[in-house]
């Protein structure tokens, strides 16, 4: 299965991966926002079994483990650059030797350095998409960072660029932007996002699904009463409130649609995106081999049926 990254025309697997969690451990603010502990080899062994699986979007960030997932992005690709569509993400500032993130007073000012901040660690000439990471940057001054991004499309740093973002106001200036490619949202079978999904399909850009899975929670394998190691950023508030406990008291009413015709749950729900809209990419997060596997096998079931679709909404009572 193939997509197109929005208007870039560039074709994309239907599903990329998320590379959070290989980041392991790092603070926002001196709070954890890892997912703890990583083994770099398992690391970098799944990013060979997604592209021996036929994908070839890989989603990363300078926040990530201040830098240290962009490093193994860029020592999996070693030697298979040319097979791979690179997207990170800029927005903060990154203290690499502490690692930790702080919120950044000049978005703008930064932009170019944080992109050689990127480029070096990624070690590639080209970025293929290039993110503001700041979710709640304000839509207002959200033109002058097209400006800048622009700029650095002129100078070949990047190809194209998106915006992280669930405000559909703020993706709308984005969208007025020529080299503009992909807004980025929070999207799942119980977390919807019409909004934002309306701007891409207005505009024709790439819906890049973050949190496809819930965070884990759409695999089945967390029960309420689940625990995380202490840093694990599923531990802080905002997780518990608005992923665990919504997905896992929806989840059972939908069960049984997702794992129709022999899909896993993720598989399921991976399958729901696709149903959604041509322009939505799930780019689940993974730190093995098997998820990647089982995540890339979704694609050999396709979307789901529009009758399984509609069974949904019944369900979910939307």
């Amino acid at each position: 299965m193939q997509r197109k990254l929005g208007r870039s025309g560039i074709k994309i697997s239907a599903m990329g991966v998320g590379l959070w969690a290989i980041g392991g451990p790092w603070t926002m603010a001196g709070t954890p926002a890892g997912w703890g502990e990583v083994d770099d080899k398992e690391s970098i062994q799944a990013i060979h079994a997604a592209l021996d699986h036929g994908i070839t979007f890989f989603d990363t960030a300078a926040n990530y483990g201040c830098g240290h997932s962009e490093r193994i992005l860029a020592r999996a690709l070693e030697g298979r650059r040319d097979q791979a569509v690179i997207a990170t993400k800029f927005g903060y500032h990154v203290d690499e030797g502490a690692k930790n993130v702080t919120d950044l007073d000049d978005v703008v000012g930064n932009l170019r350095a944080d992109c050689e901040a990127s480029l070096r660690r990624l070690n590639t000439d080209v970025i293929d998409l290039y993110q503001l990471h700041v979710n709640e940057y304000p839509p207002e001054k959200a033109g002058a960072v097209c400006d800048e991004l622009e700029k650095l499309v002129q100078d070949g740093k990047i190809r194209f660029y998106g915006w992280s973002t669930d405000n559909p106001e703020g993706a709308k200036v984005f969208a007025q932007g020529e080299h503009c490619a992909a807004i980025q949202a929070n999207m799942n079978v119980v977390h919807d996002s019409p909004a934002v999904l309306a701007v891409c399909e207005e505009f024709n850009l790439a819906c890049i699904n973050r949190g496809p899975l819930g965070m884990g929670l759409l695999t089945g394998k967390y029960t309420p009463d689940s625990k995380w190691a202490a840093d694990d950023v599923r531990n802080r508030g905002w997780f518990q409130e608005s992923f665990k406990k919504p997905i896992l008291d929806n989840l059972p009413r939908i069960r049984e649609v997702l794992t129709s015709d022999g899909r896993t749950l993720a598989q399921g729900a991976l399958a729901w995106l696709w149903s959604r809209s041509p322009h939505t990419v799930p780019i689940p997060g993974v730190r093995t081999v098997a998820q990647v596997e089982e995540n890339a096998a979704a694609m050999q079931f396709g979307p789901l049926t529009p009758e399984q679709m509609q069974e949904i909404e019944r369900l979910l009572e939307r």
